[in-house]
């Protein structure tokens, strides 16, 4: 006969997105949040890659590609609290 172990408990997903979001800590817009900052590191990181043979121009860009990906980073993780600033104003 099986033995059957429970390894979590079982979860009440019945409102949908709310519940999974509570589930993971983390809300809809903190993880829009993060996925908007995803897409910024890796429009960084084509920036890094795309190699120029003249030495200045290589510079500025990998200059600007470092400054992208340092945005992305604190997007990332500073973004939820930076725009709860915005959309919890109290006016």
């Amino acid at each position: 006969m099986a033995r059957h172990t429970t390894t979590a408990a079982g979860q009440d997903l019945s409102k949908g997105f709310t519940d999974f979001f509570d589930t993971i800590g983390m809300t809809g817009g903190g993880l829009v949040t993060k996925g908007i900052a995803a897409v910024i590191a890796v429009i960084a990181l084509g920036m890094l890659f795309k190699a120029s043979t003249n030495p200045k121009e290589a510079l500025r860009k990998g200059l600007m590609g470092v400054g992208t990906l340092f945005i992305a980073v604190v997007l990332a993780l500073y973004g939820d609290t930076l725009f709860s600033t915005v959309t919890n104003a109290k006016g």
